[in-house]
């Protein structure tokens, strides 16, 4: 079949790769018919995350059952299944208290309670590292989905797999990023980042009852987007002092809940690039800085850009004085997609107003590099095998 692979730094291209097979009892084989291009993917694609060995990419895919093992038993083939990005058992302690990317069987080499750079890690994730289980990604013409009697949704015949895709990650995430922060309806939302992820968590504040959402981003057409299908508030901080403009909309305060969706590849400076040469530091944690700024006392930060490094200096005497409480990690799915799989059904949301490209999967390359330079207002990417 043909797929989309991680050779090394900055580049991936479609390659021949053997087809997947059922491996366990609980497998199925997905057919893809849509897939996107993540910006957690570009963590592999610019090395902040390791890979040494060929990887096939994608976290976000959905398709049609073709083959299942003898234990499945809620999914039969010719379903048409949108598959949660945390790969979990449904059944471990972790699983059991709605925390499936902490799974304790889905990562046998690299699981561990640490939480270190290159050991101890969370649950397996698809097409995301040897660290994380190494799973062959959705960036394909098939997909092997483990434990298919916990992951992947039927989703309706009615709806078209743009308007279900981002189920598999980006809506859940920004749904999560709200949701951890539990609102209590009418808080002013401040979302670092109008990508992907920032769009969604814009997306979710109003679902879940903000009363003020305000987005912060460099890019103007990023901007542009936030306005167009979110409205929202917007902050330009390439033009202006992001932290002290929140300061100014609300009272001198600062807001009520801020949200990192940016993570540790935020634009920095030559001194910052420096800095984390000389401190083993991968990134920079420059906008969860910013969070903690621009929160009001009390307030809450959540973060759900990804960060890979420990980091020299980090604020912690800010999170004390100001009583910041934190709440961060990989979106548990499994716990929320069904509820948003209503929300899209009922016409409550809509998902796929930020797709900007849709490219065949023979285009990955290409469709990587306009990702990663943001060209062309590039925001979202989808790619159909």
């Amino acid at each position: 079949m043909k797929a989309a692979v991680f050779h090394k730094i900055g580049d991936i291209s479609v390659d021949n790769v053997q087809d997947p097979r059922i491996e366990h009892p609980e497998d199925i084989i997905v057919k893809v018919t849509s897939t996107a291009i993540c910006g957690s993917d570009l963590h592999i694609y610019d090395g902040f995350f390791p890979q040494l060995k060929d990887q096939v990419m994608g976290h976000e895919f959905m398709g049609i059952v073709e083959e299942t093992g003898p234990g499945v038993s809620k999914i039969k083939r010719g379903d048409r299944v949108v598959v949660p990005f945390p790969i979990a058992c449904g059944h471990c302690f972790f699983c059991n208290h709605e925390l499936p990317t902490h799974c304790e069987n889905s990562n046998v080499e690299h699981y561990g309670p640490q939480g270190d750079m290159t050991s101890g890690k969370g649950g397996g994730l698809f097409g995301y590292t040897d660290l994380y289980g190494a799973y062959a990604g959705g960036q394909a013409e098939y997909a092997r989905v483990p434990f298919a009697n916990f992951g992947p949704r039927v989703v309706p015949d009615n709806l078209t797999d743009e308007q279900v895709l981002f189920l598999t990650d980006i809506f859940p995430t920004g749904w999560s990023s709200i949701d951890w922060a539990q609102p209590k309806g009418g808080e002013t939302v401040v979302i670092f980042g109008s990508g992907p992820v920032g769009l969604m968590a814009q997306k979710s504040a109003w679902l879940q009852g903000a009363g003020r959402v305000i987005a912060v981003d460099p890019l103007p057409y990023r901007l542009d987007m936030a306005r167009n299908v979110n409205r929202v508030e917007t902050i330009n901080s390439s033009e202006v002092d992001a932290v002290q403009t929140i300061y100014d909309l609300t009272q001198g305060r600062g807001a009520d809940i801020c949200v990192d969706a940016v993570g540790m590849e935020a634009d920095r400076s030559f001194f910052e690039k420096v800095k984390a040469v000389v401190n083993f530091e991968k990134g920079t944690p420059k906008v969860i800085e910013d969070c903690f700024k621009a929160v009001r006392r009390g307030g809450t930060v959540t973060i759900v850009g990804v960060y890979g490094s420990p980091y020299d200096n980090f604020p912690v005497q800010r999170i004390f004085d100001k009583g910041i409480t934190i709440k961060t990690g990989q979106a548990p799915v499994q716990k929320y997609i069904d509820h948003l799989i209503s929300l899209v059904s009922s016409g409550k949301v809509t998902l796929d107003d930020i797709i900007t490209h849709k490219l065949p999967l023979s285009a990955a390359s290409d469709a990587y590099d306009i990702f990663k330079k943001k060209e062309d207002n590039c925001v979202k990417v989808i790619l159909q095998p």
